[in-house]
Formats: C-alpha cells, sequence, structure tokens
C-alpha cells in the first residue's frame, strides 16, 4: 500500500492555467494536467492507492470554495485537506465547518499567504486547529518562486511547535526545502511529521537525507511528492531504493499516515 500525503489538483475549469501560472512561477514542469482525473491515471500507473490533496487558499474570499471542492472530491482514494487564510475574520465557523465536514486537515504556506509562520498573530488559529485535532501541513523551507523569503524558515516552524505541542504538526518537504542541513541541526528529532515531497534530486546528497531519517525515525516521515510537480512512479521507486529495512519503508509509505489520518 502507498498513501501520497503531499499532492495537489485543482477543478477541471480552472486546472490548466493553475498549473501554467505556478510552474511558470516555480520554473518546475508538470507531470499532469493538474486535474482530479489526471491524478487519478498517475495513482494508478504509479501504484499509490490513497492521496492527501492539499489546497491553498491564497485570498480569503476562496476558503469556502475550497472547503465545498472538497467535500466534492473526497473519496476512499482522495483525502482533501482545505486551507483557510489568515485574514478569515470568520475563522471560527470555518475551522468549525471543516471539522464538521468530517475533513482531516488544513494546509498553510507562508509565502503564498503572506504570513509568518511564528507570527502571533497566527496563535489564535493555531490553538483552534489544535483543539479542533486537526493535522495542519505547513510549507516549510524555501520555495523556488520566493527565493528569499524567510517566512517560512525551520527555526519558525520550529517555534510553532514548541509553542503548540499538540497541534497535529507536517513539515513538508523533508522539514524544509532547500534548508535540510538546518532542519538536521534544529527540526530533526523534534516531534513533528515531515512528508518528504521533492526532496529527491533536490536534497544536497543522499547521506544528509539518512542522517536526517536516523536522527528523525522513519515514525515521523510520510510519504509524499507535491504532484503534478513531481513523477509519482519515480518518487514512490525513490522510496523503494533507500537504505533502510522493509518496517521502516512501510511506515514511510503507509503506516504512519494510516496513524496519523485515524
Amino acid at each position: 500500500m502507498r498513501i501520497d500525503f503531499h499532492t495537489h489538483a485543482f477543478p477541471d475549469n480552472i486546472a490548466c492555467d493553475a498549473v501554467k501560472d505556478l510552474s511558470q512561477d516555480g520554473k518546475i514542469p508538470s507531470f499532469s494536467d493538474g486535474t482530479l482525473s489526471g491524478l487519478m491515471r498517475s495513482m494508478d500507473a504509479s501504484g499509490i492507492d490513497i492521496s492527501v490533496v492539499l489546497n491553498i487558499a491564497t485570498k480569503p474570499s476562496q476558503t469556502r470554495n475550497i472547503i465545498d471542492w472538497c467535500l466534492k472530491i473526497k473519496s476512499d482514494r482522495i483525502i482533501p485537506f482545505a486551507s483557510i487564510h489568515p485574514s478569515n475574520r470568520d475563522y471560527k465557523d470555518i475551522i468549525a465547518r471543516i471539522k464538521g465536514e468530517g475533513l482531516k486537515g488544513i494546509k498553510l504556506h507562508p509565502m503564498y499567504q503572506d504570513f509568518e509562520a511564528d507570527d502571533e498573530k497566527m496563535f489564535p488559529l493555531y490553538e483552534l486547529i489544535s483543539a479542533s485535532g486537526l493535522i495542519v501541513v505547513f510549507h516549510s523551507g524555501k520555495d523556488i518562486a520566493f527565493p528569499d523569503d524567510d517566512r517560512a524558515d525551520v527555526g519558525r516552524i520550529l517555534s510553532v511547535r514548541e509553542k503548540f505541542r499538540e497541534l497535529k504538526m507536517v513539515a513538508a518537504h523533508t522539514g524544509g526545502w532547500r534548508s535540510w542541513k538546518e532542519v538536521y541541526e534544529k527540526l530533526a528529532g523534534k516531534d513533528i511529521y515531515f512528508d518528504i515531497s521533492m526532496t529527491s534530486g533536490y536534497i544536497e546528497s543522499a547521506e544528509l537525507f539518512h542522517d536526517i531519517i536516523r536522527k528523525h525515525s522513519p515514525d515521523r516521515l510520510l510519504f509524499g511528492t507535491d504532484s503534478p510537480w513531481a513523477d509519482q512512479k519515480k518518487e514512490a521507486a525513490w522510496v523503494e531504493s533507500l537504505d533502510m529495512d522493509r518496517e521502516a519503508k512501510d511506515k514511510i509509505k503507509f503506516k504512519n499516515a494510516l496513524e496519523l489520518l485515524s
């Protein structure tokens, strides 16, 4: 079994433009068309049973439409995460709806949503997400579209972890994209999940990745790809090639995700 904890898909009417715009901004090629059906085809070709589809509200007005979209696409194979914008004044009602509709979590992206991960203005939101038992996936580290931006800095993610001990947190991209030495020094070993999306082909060395794994433990790692901006089949093969035993690989591939998602 495989669960991809980090994917994206868009409604058919905007998928083409969304993928085009995001690929141009990020200078990263896409490996599917960004539609839900495109994701499903990729999953079938890659032996992936379930995908967590992460959504990002880049404007406050998008939040409720994203929840509606999540409810539309939710299925045995698709687990959609909603989003909330830091400027949503009715965030209490929104969190209550996300929880009430049975959605599992929320994606936050400091760059695209214009906030610093450890800004105190976010604390009431984190407190409510934590109290609701929802999972929060943070974009962590650098972003190719925002090369000098530190709003998702590993140190900021660590501050949130230390402030909100009960918050179910996932730091995307093995704890911090292109900040992996800092991840090893500051974040590895803490009580936080890492999804390993967009790491293969980007991390400085296989040795550094294995150092992070050993320090952090396979118990808190989640298979993820960032599809459509990565080839799910290639990423699945990469996990199989890792120098670790079968039990550790199975934890990364699906067991940890099943436990986190309950």
